[in-house]
């Protein structure tokens, strides 16, 4: 059993003055790991900065963030703008965040079967060629404005998972692997359109020193060091080189990423009966009538296997679950407050809303995705090349490539990066995010439909897992809630067939549940409730 917010030690673990702690801190753990809530404080960050941007405070606000930061060590001086900071050196950390997710997938995820990642994929490639095709229909004839094409192409994960984890249950597991899929293959293209299409010209020679740092870092990767602190140390360095090389410095996050060990420097099979000892060690060495400052066999029996468990976990692993809670709750936000700044004061709004470049960025985001994405979705399953998942049809597949238009971080992102002109840059914002919201509505009021269309027929969705895997999609927040329905149905047999599924299936599976079962479910609640209720005093 888990800790939950409502029951923070279900092994009794921890001493009864402690419970409380646990339980505000278990809130916070919750709370930071919810995409849902990260892409709702990214939606308030943008608010805000429109607000403010359609204001008098507008001045003073992007006066503060031009504000200039100096360093100097030796004779060496650098300054930048605190906007500056927050794109280049902040949004690097996002790109180190956002390479770890891709290496995950490659190595044990979603991409490691070639035919299963095969559909969304396809579908990413059709998600991005579909907005050039419609952007370029706008703006081929326009030199100024025909290098925005890659603004349209790439899809917020944050933003498009947070409102698939709306939805729960009521969608099949299918759909948010295929959006999760779908939004890091995205992502890799976007990686790439950056980098090779929206850099200076770049310096030789900085490229061949940062050449050489990715190659010290490969080597540590070799020689199996698994501290995080020479990464980064040495990946700040990186940053640095492809900095002053003219490419764009937040490439660097993502070549760290690919260099940083996902696997453990300790021997698994033998650290379970290397700890299994030192259990019995301390078991033996513990004296309770004695204070635990007292117990020194204790204290450092236990002290040495906290100092092994901690490495078991992978240094990819612990920069991931350290990175997470700081990029889309503080990263990303203050990304939206600085880059969401769209005035309408003074200028010629008519003008904004009908530039070749808004239609091509409005269009390529809220129709060219889903376009591209279900025709290659298409023919991909009808040249079965591979088969739609277990439990979705089209109207799922619509929906989610109508989430495939939310463009908002990737996309500003590029918009900056694409053009010099601030009044374009402005255009392709207002279409970014009058595009990104309109996709947001349409393709969750899609799938709710399809959802409540299944919940007429009694059924919904249930995803189970052993408890030792850990969740690494949009599903996460929708199988916590779902994890103990089958085990609520009191039916030892079937829970052993689950169990037989789960260990089948890599250790998650998913359940249709129809209306019957669930009756089951909450007949057992309501006696299990009444139980508790009567064991009050």
């Amino acid at each position: 059993m888990q800790p939950t917010a409502k029951n923070p030690d279900p092994h009794h673990i921890f001493i009864d003055e402690v419970q409380g702690h646990q339980r505000r801190w278990l809130k916070v753990v919750q709370f930071t790991s919810s995409s849902t809530k990260a892409a709702g404080i990214m939606l308030a960050a943008a608010i805000v900065a429109l607000i403010v941007a359609n204001s008098p405070a507008f001045e003073p606000f992007e006066e503060f963030w031009h504000t200039h930061v100096v360093v100097g060590v030796g004779g060496f001086i650098g300054e930048m703008s605190l906007a500056h900071i927050i794109n280049d050196i902040f949004m690097a950390v996002f790109f180190l965040l956002v390479g770890l997710e891709i290496k995950y997938e490659m190595t044990v995820g979603e991409l490691t079967n070639i035919r299963q990642a095969a559909l969304p994929i396809i579908a990413a490639v059709g998600g991005v060629l579909a907005p050039i095709v419609i952007y370029s229909l706008f703006n081929a004839g326009n030199p100024e404005t025909s290098h925005g094409w890659g603004v349209p192409t790439a899809t917020d994960i944050a933003f498009a998972l947070g409102i698939m984890a709306l939805l729960g249950n009521r969608v099949p597991n299918g759909v948010r692997v295929f959006l999760s899929t779908l939004a890091v293959a995205d992502d890799i293209i976007a990686i790439l359109v950056i980098a090779i299409f929206y850099g200076q010209s770049p310096s030789l020679m900085w490229l061949a020193v940062a050449a050489v740092i990715l190659v010290v870092l490969v080597l540590l990767n070799r020689a199996h060091v698994y501290s995080l602190a020479p990464y980064m140390l040495i990946g700040c360095l990186l940053w640095f080189a492809v900095f002053m090389s003219g490419v764009h410095s937040t490439i660097a996050g993502v070549l760290l990423a690919f260099t940083i060990p996902t696997g453990s420097r300790v021997d698994l099979q033998k650290f379970m009966t290397w700890s299994g000892d030192r259990v019995r060690e301390a078991r033996d060495a513990y004296v309770e009538t004695e204070p635990v400052v007292l117990q020194k066999g204790y204290m450092f029996t236990v002290t040495r296997l906290s100092s092994v468990a901690r490495q078991v976990v992978p240094p990819a692993t612990r920069l991931e679950h350290m990175l997470y809670p700081w990029v889309y709750f503080a990263v990303l936000p203050l990304f939206a407050l600085t880059n969401a700044d769209v005035s309408f004061l003074g200028g010629d709004v008519l003008a904004m809303v009908s530039s070749p470049v808004f239609f091509g960025v409005f269009f390529g985001l809220l129709l060219g995705k889903p376009i591209g994405i279900m025709l290659f979705s298409f023919l991909t399953v009808k040249l079965r090349i591979a088969s739609l998942p277990d439990h979705v049809n089209w109207v799922h597949m619509l929906g989610a490539g109508i989430l495939g238009g939310v463009g908002f971080t990737m996309a500003i992102f590029v918009a900056n990066l694409a053009f010099p002109d601030a009044v374009l840059v402005a255009d392709a914002k207002i279409g970014i995010l009058s595009a990104s919201l309109l996709a947001g509505v349409v393709g969750f009021l899609f799938l709710f439909m399809q959802a409540k269309a299944a919940e007429r027929q009694g059924i919904s969705y249930v995803s189970a897992s052993l408890d030792e895997v850990v969740r690494q999609t949009a599903g996460e927040e929708a199988a916590d809630r779902a994890d103990n329905v089958v085990l609520g149905l009191g039916d030892e047999e079937l829970v052993d067939d689950v169990r037989e599924v789960l260990e089948a299936e890599g250790g998650v599976a998913e359940f249709v549940l129809h209306e019957t079962a669930r009756a089951m479910v909450d007949e057992a609640e309501a006696a299990e409730a009444e139980d508790v209720t009567g064991t009050r005093p």
